[in-house]
């Protein structure tokens, strides 16, 4: 059984939520009641961001190596990074990374390809909302990813940290991202809404909503990562 090596924190609330679902996916797998052993390395959600505000992708890359770069000595034979936003500089560290790494995109994107997706919103942090590493991706694989008006990139973003990171899950604010993806739905036919910040997946419970797929980005994440623990 290999061992995972995850870079989690970033937040903690959804990291919290890979750590459950690793556990529940893994113990599907095998039903002799044992338990999977992976690594966490909880770093500085504030450092990260400060790299983000600063838009210093360099230093952002350079930190997340660093923190990496600890899992391997700790036993870890892969990894992940257990958040969106920071896969904007993936294709930067993992050829660097002293053990392989999954990616969340790419994850993703192989989900979304299965189900013959061909039209998706893309829900994220301002970050991953307008930087182009989750388009390049899915471009190859012909699956048009659209994202909100600028007003309602501004809304998403906003809660995000405000409410979501800090784990407040408000009624009125999950009313309010449905009916963005009821919006993009009327206008562009969306099938789905790639839910490209990790937190989301923890206000947008569920497998869809008017006919349209919530795709929880960090549970495909997390079965790609218990593959790898049985491969």
């Amino acid at each position: 059984m290999k061992t995972l090596g995850m870079i989690g924190g970033v937040g903690p609330e959804s990291t919290i939520d890979y750590y459950k679902n690793i556990i529940a996916l893994y113990r599907e797998r095998r039903r002799d009641g044992s338990y999977p052993q992976f690594v966490i390395n909880s770093i500085d959600l504030k450092k990260g961001l400060d790299f983000m505000d600063a838009n210093n992708l360099p230093g952002m890359a350079d930190f997340l190596l660093e923190e990496i770069k600890k899992l391997a000595p700790a036993g870890a034979d892969f990894g992940l990074i257990a958040a969106n936003t920071p896969h904007i500089v993936f294709d930067d560290i993992a050829p660097k990374s002293p053990i392989p790494l999954i990616s969340i995109v790419e994850a993703t994107c192989a989900y979304a390809k299965a189900r013959k997706m061909k039209c998706l919103g893309l829900f994220g942090t301002r970050y991953t909302m307008q930087a182009d590493f989750y388009q390049k991706v899915f471009q190859r694989e012909g699956i048009e990813l659209v994202v909100p008006e600028s007003k309602d990139q501004d809304y998403i973003h906003d809660k995000y940290f405000a409410e979501l990171v800090p784990g407040n899950f408000l009624p009125e604010t999950r009313e309010n991202l449905l009916a963005i993806a009821d919006r993009m739905k009327d206008k562009i036919d969306i099938e789905g809404v790639l839910l490209a910040g990790t937190e989301l997946a923890l206000i947008l419970r569920g497998e869809s909503h008017n006919g349209v797929a919530l795709l929880d980005t960090g549970k495909v994440h997390c079965q790609a990562a218990v593959n790898e623990m049985f491969s």
